[in-house]
């Protein structure tokens, strides 16, 4: 049996391609699309994937117990937020403990919490004036940004650089490491960074 992940996604789906196309021939699948966005272009991918999709509004999310008790009968192996930008509610952070992550583009404890999620999070490295950047990959609480990190890789941000050039450089890290980590976290492999 493959491991069953559910990706939750508010955007493009950029990184949930990625991670389709990665483990296309491994034993890992992407068995789930959640957006809480109905326009958003992950929820092509998911059509084009013949991947089975959910749009969720905020009832579905914080009022109704139907969607945590929907995810908890699937018995996912890992939930990964790939710019889902809706806070986890307690009752599915309780249940799914140690098995939601999400990936943050910035090196946390900087430019996370509630509202930093993009290019704000690129704008504010820039306005900093900071030399580095990258991406956390972290298990997921009950506040914005604060789980226990997993994984964190760098980039050097050069005084040229504008946010989208650090958009860019983000991206890359994405890419190369959200897929990695997350067949280590199921296969319960060491992660070292």
């Amino acid at each position: 049996m493959p491991y069953k992940i559910a990706v939750f996604a508010s955007g493009r789906g950029s990184n949930t391609q990625n991670i389709i196309d990665v483990f296309k021939d491994k034993d890992i699948e992407v068995a789930l699309i959640v957006s809480n966005n109905p326009d958003a272009g992950v929820l092509e991918i998911a059509k084009s994937n013949n991947i089975p999709y959910l749009i969720i509004d905020r009832n579905d999310l914080y009022n109704s117990s139907d969607f945590v008790k929907y995810l908890i009968e699937k018995d996912f192996d890992l939930i990964v937020l790939a710019g889902f930008l809706w806070l986890i509610p307690k009752e599915l952070v309780i249940y799914f403990k140690n098995k939601i992550i999400n990936i943050h583009p910035a090196l946390l404890p900087k430019y996370g919490g509630k509202g930093m999620y993009g290019m704000k999070v690129h704008q504010a490295v820039k306005n900093a004036g900071e030399r580095n950047s990258g991406i956390t990959i972290h298990y997921v609480n009950e506040s914005f940004d604060e789980g226990n990190i997993i994984f964190q890789a760098k980039t050097e941000i050069n005084v040229s650089d504008k946010p989208e050039d650090i958009a860019n450089k983000i991206h890359l890290l994405e890419y190369r490491y959200f897929p990695e980590v997350i067949e280590k976290i199921l296969k319960k492999e060491k992660i070292s960074y």
